[in-house]
């Protein structure tokens, strides 16, 4: 199971597992964002090499049209992902 959706605008919510199955659903959110962002690991409990490019290519678009994305409520074993990837010195994430 995988969701998600955005409020405000501003603030995107991953639940459950974000895979390269999940993408189009991702890619329907994501690329609709223009302004700096949030995203919201709260109930997210795996993610895939995948769902990292998802968020890369976001992060990607968002620097260069002066917009930033931050990452926050990371469990450990996720961010022990983006820190094995080095994507930890890519991302502003705040972590609980």
């Amino acid at each position: 199971m995988f969701d998600i959706n955005i409020q405000n605008g501003k603030e995107v919510f991953l639940i459950g597992r974000f895979d390269a199955s999940r993408l189009e659903k991702a890619y329907s959110i994501l690329d609709g964002i223009n302004e700096d962002c949030v995203v919201n690991f709260k109930d997210l409990q795996y993610i895939s090499s995948a769902g990292l490019g998802a968020l890369i290519k976001t992060y990607s678009r968002l620097k260069n049209s002066g917009h930033s994305i931050k990452l926050i409520n990371m469990n450990k074993h996720i961010y022990e992902v983006f820190k094995i990837s080095a994507l930890d010195k890519v991302f502003l994430i705040d972590l609980p």
